[in-house]
């Protein structure tokens, strides 16, 4: 297997503690040809002191507001690798991810992005719940998005549509599709839900609903929207694995009580905007 560089690109805001667990274990892959690119979002914290412990190429984007797309862009620019690896600053890599990225992808050269599987952890009951809602995701194309990637595939592509909040990783996976293979290793991203609340995470979802019209109108000829946007296929998946889903009965039912409080304020957010344009 060649050596080639890759390059790890994390979108930052005030969020030093995560982004230092995510630093140490990117420090530890056993892959070890890689450099780290931090764009970050005028920060008022010490992120940017933590991001210049383990990089030099921390960079500061200077616009306001919900920019993580145009922020994983400009670090994809800066990038000097053969591959790019976008993740958040709440994600943790185990220590072989990128080395079985770099050899899934050297092994086929039609291959333009990789799906790398989450599993999620937190503190508290709804942590759980989402941590037991994303084990039904693994394996499953329609609802997991590529996150390593061929760089001139990913320039090619245009990167991430920076007029979307919500929806922007599925539809970049969508664009990769058109010039190359998308495959998958085993290995995990540890995403650091910390302590979800119900209230928070309802009006996190209304906003995104609200901003997911421009998902939809780029990609209203796939078929994968059906599958993603509908919540009886959703729930389907989850009970498509009854011994999981009734394993923890409560848990079980939590996460059907919270999916559906997300797919009915998203919903309302993407009603609500719509009916405002008319």
């Amino acid at each position: 297997m060649n050596n080639p560089l890759v390059s790890i690109i994390i979108p930052t805001r005030d969020c030093s503690e995560n982004l230092k667990r995510s630093l140490e274990k990117i420090s530890k892959q056993i892959y070890q040809n890689i450099e780290i690119i931090i764009i970050d979002g005028n920060s008022i914290d010490n992120t940017k002191e933590i991001a210049r412990q383990y990089t030099d190429k921390v960079f500061n984007f200077e616009k306001q507001g919900d920019h993580r797309s145009a922020q994983r862009n400009f670090g994809a620019r800066k990038a000097h690798g053969e591959y790019v690896l976008i993740i958040d600053s709440d994600m943790e890599l185990s220590e072989n991810v990128v080395f079985n990225c770099v050899k899934k992808i050297e092994s086929d050269k039609n291959i333009a992005g990789i799906i790398i599987p989450e599993e999620s952890f937190g503190e508290g009951f709804w942590a759980q719940c989402k941590k037991l809602e994303r084990s039904f995701y693994v394996g499953v194309d329609w609802m997991e998005a590529a996150r390593f990637f061929e760089k001139n595939a990913f320039l090619k592509a245009g990167g991430f549509d920076e007029s979307m909040v919500s929806g922007e990783d599925w539809d970049l996976s969508q664009k990769i599709r058109r010039l190359g293979k998308i495959d998958r290793i085993n290995e995990l991203i540890l995403h650091n839900e910390g302590k979800i609340s119900l209230l928070k995470t309802i009006k996190k979802k209304y906003y995104y609903g609200s901003k997911f019209n421009e998902y939809l109108k780029n990609n209203e000829q796939e078929n994968n929207i059906k599958n993603q946007t509908g919540i009886i296929k959703r729930y389907k998946l989850f009970l498509s694995q009854p011994k999981k889903f009734f394993k923890n009965p409560i848990l079980g039912i939590g996460m059907l009580f919270m999916k559906t409080c997300e797919f009915v304020f998203g919903g309302a957010g993407y009603l609500i905007k719509k009916l405002k344009k008319l």
